[in-house]
């Protein structure tokens, strides 16, 4: 159980660190930014946080003195909360009332590590096994210690959960707003830390042992760092994974379009502009000319198309209308096809309209269509 304890805090830390590490390589051109030295100053306190939680795990003493790797942990761990709301009301506004509510915020966790560090020394806590400070052990100080630290982190997990909604539908920068809603994702799970925590303890002192069920605190801790070290970073990062998800998505339609694609060309050489290519770059690019050369290369078809043909058997009843008629079309280009090749043009024949007269204005919904009658053009390919 030590293990993963240790593990938690090890990936946290790294997760601070990294996150540290990237934020600081833009020093040079942020510095001057008052949120960018309050960012520093939260990721600075996030990473003593966990690198002293995973001193203290380790039982040795700091500077030969007894459990003041727990203690600098929880005075980190209060210091950078109040950071954190510092950051979030800096993002939001920069007004007087954000300046008054930063040093309330400051004062309070002042304060806190004030009352802290009293009950600490209260409780003769540099000689204390280091287990009292994870269960209590039923003394009333170290009790009273353990739930004012869970308390101050606690009350922060709400008031960012709280605020981080209609922040993020103020703002206007996209990465901003996404970068708050993943705050918002943080402080709910590292609310459940809380929860966890103050579980842990009390069963404690009731004497009700509630086994593996202990780590949870700890998993809830690790995850929730790891969320909120993605989230004060993502102004950076955010744009460049958004870009390399679209990419992404553009890749799986280009190729999920490709065996469709294929046949209407080795059709109609014609419709393509320049010569196939297994390039992946301007992905954008080519998957606008792959649907513009599909629908070329299925209007050369048209002549070819029986209106009175039977169509072939269907996905099944329980499929939606769309995926029918997705079914139906990539039949009759199929059929199409085979009449190109063998130079038969049916009496009654699609010659005007397009896809089902569908509206070909919305991009992305015309993607999915076509995506659809590729998949089941593939499907009566591997049938025939």
């Amino acid at each position: 159980m030590n293990t993963t304890r240790t593990l938690c805090f090890v990936i946290a830390a790294l997760s601070s660190y990294a996150a540290l590490v990237y934020r600081l390589s833009q020093a040079r051109r942020s510095w001057r930014d008052s949120a960018y030295r309050a960012l520093i100053t939260t990721l600075l306190l996030q990473c003593l946080t966990f690198t002293m939680g995973a001193v203290a795990m380790g039982g040795g003493s700091v500077l030969g003195v007894g459990n003041l790797a727990i203690l600098l942990m929880h005075l980190a761990a209060v210091a950078f909360c109040v950071s954190s709301q510092i950051i979030l009301l800096k993002w939001a506004d920069a007004d007087e009332e954000a300046l008054r509510r930063a040093r309330w915020w400051t004062v309070t966790g002042f304060a806190l590590n004030v009352l802290l560090v009293a009950l600490f020394l209260l409780a003769d806590g540099t000689n204390r096994p280091s287990t009292d400070f994870d269960t209590g052990s039923g003394q009333p100080l170290v009790l009273t210690y353990l739930l004012a630290f869970i308390v101050s982190q606690a009350v922060p997990c709400v008031t960012i959960f709280r605020q981080c909604g209609p922040y993020a539908e103020m703002t206007d920068n996209a990465s901003l707003r996404q970068a708050l809603r993943m705050l918002r994702v943080a402080a709910v799970v590292l609310f459940l830390y809380c929860s966890a925590r103050t579980v842990n303890i009390l069963t404690s002192a009731a004497g009700v042992d509630i086994g593996v069920w202990k780590l949870a605190s700890n998993i809830f801790s690790a995850t929730g760092i790891v969320i909120l070290s993605l989230s004060l970073t993502n102004s950076s990062w955010g744009p460049s994974a958004t870009r390399l998800l679209d990419w992404a998505r553009s890749y799986r339609s280009y190729r999920a379009l490709y065996p469709l694609w294929r046949d209407l060309y080795e059709s109609s050489p014609d419709i393509a502009l320049e010569p196939p290519s297994a390039a992946v770059s301007e992905m954008d690019y080519r998957l606008h000319r792959r649907v513009v050369e599909i629908r070329d290369g299925w209007r050369d078809l048209r002549p070819y198309i029986d209106r009175t043909a039977p169509g072939s058997a269907g996905p099944g009843k329980d499929a939606s209308e769309e995926s029918r008629q997705a079914f139906t079309e990539a039949a009759q280009i199929k059929q199409a096809l085979l009449a190109k090749r063998n130079g038969t043009v049916p009496q009654d024949s699609k010659d005007a309209g397009d896809f089902d007269d569908r509206d070909t204005d919305n991009f992305t919904a015309e993607v999915a269509w076509l995506t659809k009658v590729a998949a089941a053009y593939s499907k009566l390919g591997t049938a025939s």
